[in-house]
């Protein structure tokens, strides 16, 4: 469904006249939202839309490719794939959504994380479509400014979402029968939950705390690499765009299955909240499902039980766990923040100990990017000890070799 540019009314696609307004609607295939075929030109190369791969309440996601300036410095390189984040022509006008956009590339724009989804830029975009006024058939309403549209422009993760793969596990599951454990084997859960561990880590050293970390959130690559995506409603100690924190009556950002109790409360927030949410997270690709379902429940509900309820022993769930880990989780979804693990690191260090793993160098080299990751940027020693860790975290946590995605030409 399209929307009038005048009254904001959803249209069908392809309306030039809008029934609730009547004012004329430029040609959709030009129209404010990216879409396949469209083309930015960025002075260092273009941009080229290639597909629309997820929608929500506030923008679109798109795959696209940038094909350096021939001319320029990196002329040479292939072309890149990106996904592009646009706000939505309604979102866009509001004050909050559009700080809480921003925020999101800035929160990005200081995290230089393996395990998180890589910031390339932000910048507005004018679309060149008939209707803007000053051409012909201009809407009323629409100025120029009022069609700016901006766009982050970031890594494309290509992979499934941890929701995916555990999903997949727990159907496997279910078709096999005899009991099989619908959660994920310790080891590869571990994989999992150590890559999302030392990105949270560094997001913390750089006062940062996510907010919304979920299974949807977390995106598995090809490769094995785990990125933490969607920093959109991340709280930064030192925002660039203030957010004044929600009345009592309002329900706190965040998805209920996965918010601490702080959190869900309107209280301040420290990194210890994320753990809190992470630690619902490793619950679930162990059980195959959250302390708490939202299949039963409604959102509300599901708040109320993250203040109030305490959740089933993890052993109930997963008879062949540790004991171990019944009082593990017990601390890591502690009600209150000052009986759970004070960092990524000991959390993840307490776990791997459960499990019965070794350290590896990659698991090391995550403690250490958090321990420098807060520390003066222009150092020239800091950044060369990051960049030697970043490539020890990339090559270790590869489980296989990334496929190769074949860019499209370039249209004329």
């Amino acid at each position: 469904m399209a929307t009038c540019l005048q009254c904001n009314q959803a249209i069908g696609d392809g309306v030039a006249v809008c029934p609730n307004c009547r004012s004329l609607q430029p040609s959709r295939s030009q129209g404010r939202t990216l879409g396949p075929g469209t083309q930015i030109d960025r002075g260092y190369g273009k941009i080229v839309v290639d597909a629309r791969i997820g929608s929500g309440a506030m923008g679109t996601v798109l795959r696209a490719w940038l094909f350096w300036d021939p001319a320029g410095p990196r002329g040479h390189e292939k072309p890149t794939p990106l996904a592009l984040k646009q706000l939505k022509p309604q979102a866009s006008i509001q004050p909050e959504l559009r700080a809480f956009f921003q925020n999101e590339a800035e929160a990005l724009r200081l995290l230089e994380h393996p395990n998180v989804v890589r910031f390339h830029e932000l910048f507005t975009w004018t679309p060149t479509l008939a209707g803007i006024a000053g051409t012909p058939n201009a809407p009323s309403g629409v100025t120029p400014s009022s069609s700016l549209s901006p766009i982050l422009a970031m890594e494309f993760v290509d992979g499934d979402t941890l929701e995916e793969v555990i999903a997949r596990n727990v159907a496997r599951a279910r078709l096999a029968g005899n009991g099989v454990p619908p959660g994920l084997e310790f080891q590869r859960a571990w994989h999992y939950f150590q890559q999302l561990l030392g990105a949270l880590a560094a997001t913390h050293a750089l006062g940062i705390v996510h907010r919304d970390v979920k299974p949807s959130n977390i995106m598995i690559r090809r490769d094995g690499i785990v990125k933490l995506t969607d920093y959109g409603i991340a709280h930064l100690v030192q925002p660039m765009h203030g957010l004044a924190a929600p009345s009592p009556q309002e329900l706190a950002p965040g998805t209920g299955a996965y918010m601490s109790p702080e959190q869900v409360l309107g209280h301040p927030l420290d990194g210890r909240s994320d753990l809190y949410s992470a630690g619902i997270v490793l619950y679930e690709m162990l059980a195959g499902r959250p302390p708490f379902l939202p299949s039963e429940k409604s959102e509300f509900a599901l708040r109320m039980d993250q203040v109030e309820s305490i959740p089933p022993p993890i052993r109930s769930l997963v008879p062949m766990a540790p004991p171990i880990l019944d009082r593990l989780f017990d601390r890591a979804l502690a009600k209150a923040p000052s009986m759970r693990f004070s960092s990524a690191i000991e959390m993840g260090e307490a776990f791997r100990a459960a499990f019965g793993l070794p350290s590896t160098p990659a698991w090391r080299a995550q403690g250490e990017i958090a321990q420098v990751a807060g520390g003066a940027p222009q150092d020239p020693a800091r950044a060369q000890k990051l960049a030697t860790l970043r490539n020890v975290v990339k090559q270790e946590y590869r489980t296989q070799p990334m496929p190769q995605r074949i860019a499209p030409a370039v249209p004329r």
